[in-house]
């Protein structure tokens, strides 16, 4: 396949890099005095992770926060006989449709799966890491953010009634405030103040709306070409991020409110963690991963002086398709 050619799977143009093995793929060292001032094009899988070492230590500090986030006890605001029923709070307690064990299979690691496909297709080391490293960046951070407005918001769920009565007899305290006097288990009563967001619709559109942009980019989705079944491989999975949404409104675990925002939370993570790794959609080098570049300037190396193809052109200068180089930004 030539250089610039199109992909016949993937209709989408194909990078000189992607075209090699990995073992003959062009790297460039440093030049003398440049100080790490060259763009490498395709780094080891040790030397990615030594690269963003530091993100992935945010990762695990990310999940430790969600994992602690999930036991503390959160604000519990008042309800109380006075405002029960204009709360409208009284749906009955069901189980889930989409079970919570079920989420990071089909968030994180169904995601992981196709992007490990596409690695046995491309042999694209560096694609397949950034794409997990912004995976993972993405379900993290939007389920970090979702917990910590759940536990401050406190917003009883439409099930909580019968949350807290299970008998469906109502229990207050005497003085004038009415509050209720919770007899169900005390772990759904406290899991019944935690409507808002929904950390199911958040989850799903961080990891599934991930995935719909990776797919974006590898097909080339905008090259004005038109292509009803790229479209629908892109929608496939938001389609199923929307259908988990709705579930969890049948299910009287949530309010439609409540899967708006997490669902808007989750896409709009979703889509920052993708930019963090790949170019628009709309760049001409949509769906290849950002190329390592040096700690300085670019235009320090004798390489980029001389106009070096392999260092100034080969990516097409800033993200966004200019003429101009990834570090400077000018």
């Amino acid at each position: 396949m030539a250089t610039g050619s199109v992909d016949p799977f993937w209709g989408r143009p194909v990078e000189r890099l992607d075209e090699q093995p990995l073992s003959r793929r062009e790297t460039r060292e440093d030049q003398p005095g440049t100080r790490n001032a060259d763009v490498i094009h395709d780094l080891k899988l040790g030397q990615l992770l030594k690269h963003h070492w530091r993100d992935w230590v945010v990762i695990v500090i990310l999940f430790v926060a969600y994992c602690i986030l999930n036991v503390i006890h959160g604000f519990r605001r008042y309800v109380g006989e006075y405002n029960i029923d204009l709360l409208n709070i009284k749906y009955p307690f069901k189980g889930n449709t989409i079970p919570v064990w079920s989420v990071p299979i089909y968030a994180v690691l169904f995601p992981i799966l196709v992007f490990l496909c596409y690695f046995v297709y491309r042999r694209n080391v560096r694609d397949t890491h950034h794409a997990i490293l912004g995976l993972l960046t993405a379900v993290l951070l939007s389920g970090v953010i979702t917990d910590v407005l759940k536990v401050g918001v406190g917003r009883p769920r439409p099930d909580f009634f019968f949350r807290c009565f299970p008998d469906g007899a109502p229990l207050y305290t005497t003085d004038l405030m009415r509050k209720v006097v919770c007899t169900g288990k005390a772990s759904d009563v406290r899991e019944g103040y935690k409507s808002f967001p929904s950390g199911h619709a958040s989850w799903s559109f961080a990891g599934l709306g991930y995935l719909s942009f990776y797919l974006a980019g590898k097909v080339f989705i905008f090259d004005r070409r038109g292509s009803t079944w790229r479209l629908s491989l892109i929608a496939l999975p938001l389609l199923a991020a929307a259908m988990v949404a709705v579930s969890r409104v049948s299910d009287y675990w949530h309010f439609w409110q409540d899967v708006l925002v997490g669902g808007l939370i989750g896409l709009i993570v979703a889509y920052f963690c993708y930019k963090q790794h790949f170019p628009d959609l709309s760049d001409e080098k949509a769906g290849h991963p950002f190329p390592h570049v040096g700690k300085h300037t670019q235009r320090s190396s004798p390489a980029v002086a001389n106009g070096d193809p392999m260092v100034h052109g080969s990516y097409g200068g800033r993200a966004n398709g200019g003429s101009s180089d990834l570090e400077s930004g000018l």
